[in-house]
């Protein structure tokens, strides 16, 4: 750790330090995260990218007191390092250590527990509504990126910031927009002016002498607000916020500190809603990372010397087959145009997109349009592809619902990232899909047991005359040899995997197959003989097999990687009930409760949802069947040798 960095242990620590010592601890922060994310994996280059922001921020206000809405909260280490958290930043993203966002339980400095982008302006504006209504006067801060701006949400919150007036301070962190360069120095100058008190003090005087004039004077005015509007749409980039009532100050060098604490502290003498847009460059000091922002952005653990990943995977990730197989699929079909919410690397589009850029949309992080969008394609004769991680897709769930599953269109769902996602923690485990998609009428949804598999549903869903969701997991797949033509499955039918017995029937989704298999080899050395089917299909569910299976075992299990409320489990309890059918049924899923951050394979552990958890989770059901079992046989020999006789008095 750096010497400065010793002596932070809260942002009051930091007005101790004079600008050469704040230079310094730029440094030695930026110093510490590309060491500690090079083992733990990370955000490394949007943390990058805000430190001398972040220092700034912390420098002019006083957290906890005054709040700081960080949106999406991958930009957050900086300020974790700053609010007394620096010893245990080698904890970063492991189990029981710091989160990779900000969250309220881990520290009184974190306003608000962030994850999805485009939020913190109505959050902010709650919060600082909610200050309004009580007489308070904290300051409510938001540090919101140009990319979280692309997302609906964000201009709602703005519209009704400027219509109600309400003092709040917008950071616009912006690292890519090109508008700096154009008129960055002029718009400096003349925002420094418009919003410094002696110039509006000035400005006050003038309109106020200019209405006295006899006749003219209200022309005259009127003609200089025009005349002001119109020099103000030529040069100062920021017409937009101010039209929606915001003051506009900006652009700034988001990398000097001196220019941040002048921003900040100018916007806070004003009333009402402030953005100050200040400009910053992702991955900054790292010359990876600043090369490369994109793979850096969330980034595995690498060797610092030279920004190589650590892992090199023979083995292709589920993301990787989707991306191969879907320009695959459009080579043959050309209806297929494939749709990312700002994610064309993390959902494996990058190759499609430089194959096919007429049949390729990033609409930016804006999951609602993309879904409606889609149906637009549909209903003129594409085949709309929507790749979007699980825990993204709930954001559209109306979309999903009215715009795509009422109208009955052919619009393809790649829900990427489903199931444990690991170490970005509870707002980005994808353990929700399976529940808000079954209930949907007309939906299909299919889980591949591995890559090969989610080949041939990719294949099948562009059959279907439907909604259809393909659901998968992060990170590698098994290793299975391809086959070279695709098959077209089933709708609706299963797969037997293995054949042991009917002891014990295991049914399985997705990734749960492969524990499945390895829980029925540990049963079947322990007596228990089970039987492991490969669901395929959540929905429709194949019924026969379930109620043949169901009438056969002892035991039916279930296993998911989604919350057992309304998943799969939930499916066949469902078809059960509804063919007439009693067997005891043991379901296996996430519980009722958030999953926190750490390795998959631990946390799957945790869960039970291993092979020895579950192996386990049977032993112990069979056990407490057979003993009941046991005791009602008994039950019933002693009323054969002892008749029960009902006494006078009862």
């Amino acid at each position: 750790m750096g010497k400065i960095l010793d002596k932070v242990n809260s942002p009051a620590d930091l007005k101790k330090l004079s600008k050469s010592q704040l230079k310094d601890l730029a440094q030695e922060i930026r110093d510490l995260m590309i060491e500690t994310v090079s083992k733990t994996g990370g955000h490394l280059a949007p943390n990058l990218g805000v430190v001398e922001l972040t220092i700034g921020l912390h420098l002019v206000l006083q957290s906890p007191k005054d709040k700081i809405i960080w949106d999406v909260g991958h930009q957050a280490y900086v300020h974790k390092l700053l609010t007394g958290r620096k010893d245990k930043f080698s904890t970063l993203r492991q189990e029981g250590g710091l989160s990779g966002f900000p969250r309220r339980a881990e520290s009184e400095h974190d306003a608000f527990d962030s994850g999805h982008a485009s939020t913190s302006i109505s959050v902010a504006l709650g919060l600082a509504e909610a200050r309004d209504k009580k007489g308070g006067d904290e300051k409510i801060v938001v540090v919101i990126g140009d990319g979280a701006l692309t997302g609906g949400v964000a201009y709602e919150a703005l519209n009704q910031a400027g219509h109600l007036n309400t003092s709040l301070i917008v950071v616009l962190n912006d690292n890519h927009m090109s508008i700096a360069k154009n008129v960055g120095a002029m718009a400096s100058y003349l925002t420094k002016i418009r919003l410094d008190p002696t110039y509006n003090r000035l400005k006050h005087e003038i309109e106020e002498r200019l209405k006295k004039i006899p006749a003219i004077g209200e022309r005259m005015l009127h003609l200089s607000q025009h005349l002001k509007e119109g020099i103000k749409q030529f040069l100062v980039p920021g017409v937009l916020f101010e039209e929606l009532g915001f003051k506009y100050v900006g652009p700034f060098d988001g990398h000097n500190i001196e220019e941040v604490k002048k921003s900040l502290s100018l916007a806070k003498q004003f009333e009402g809603p402030v953005l100050i847009h200040v400009l910053t460059e992702k991955g900054k000091g790292y010359l990876p990372a600043a090369r490369n922002p994109e793979k850096f952005h969330g980034a595995s653990p690498f060797v610092v010397k030279t920004g190589h990943f650590r892992k090199k995977n023979k083995i292709p990730t589920y993301t990787q087959v989707f991306g191969e197989t879907m320009a695959e699929l459009a080579r043959k079909d050309e209806r297929i145009i494939a749709i990312t919410a700002a994610m064309p690397s993390g959902t494996g589009l990058e190759d499609f997109a430089e194959s096919f850029p007429n049949r390729f949309y990033d609409v930016g992080i804006a999951e609602q349009h993309a879904v409606t969008f889609s149906a637009g394609l549909a209903l003129n004769g594409f085949l709309p592809v929507n790749a979007i991680y699980s825990t993204f897709l709930e954001r559209a769930y109306d979309q999903i619902i009215q715009d795509v599953a009422l109208q009955n269109l052919h619009v393809i769902f790649a829900v990427d990232r489903a199931g444990i996602v690991g170490e970005d923690g509870p707002t980005h485990q994808g353990g929700f899909d399976l529940s808000y998609l079954r209930h949907i009428p007309r939906m299909v949804i299919m889980a591949p047991k591995d890559e090969e598999e989610l080949r041939h549903m990719l294949y099948t869903a562009t059959k279907i005359k439907a909604p259809v969701a393909v659901r998968y997991p992060r990170g590698q797949g098994l290793g299975v040899e391809f086959s070279q033509q695709f098959k077209e499955l089933v709708l609706g039918k299963a797969e037997v995997v293995l054949e042991n017995g009917v002891d014990v029937s295991l049914i399985a989704v997705g990734r749960m197959v492969k524990v499945a298999k390895e829980a029925a080899e540990s049963l079947k050395k322990k007596g228990i003989l089970a039987t492991v089917v490969n669901a395929r299909f959540i929905k429709p569910l194949d019924r026969d097999l379930i109620s043949f299976l169901a009438k056969q075992s002892e035991l039916l299990v279930t296993l998911e990687e989604n919350s057992q409320m309304g998943g799969f489990g939930s499916g066949v309890l469902e078809t059960l009930a509804e063919e007439g059918i009693s067997v005891p049924v043991l379901n296996l899923g996430f519980p009722d409760r958030f999953i926190l951050h750490g390795k998959p394979d631990k946390l799957l552990q945790e869960l039970g949802l291993d092979a020895a958890g579950v192996t386990h989770s049977v032993e112990k059901k069979l056990e407490a069947l057979r003993r009941m079992k046991f005791s009602f046989r008994e039950e019933e020999w002693l009323d054969d040798v002892i008749p029960y006789t009902r006494s006078e008095d009862g």
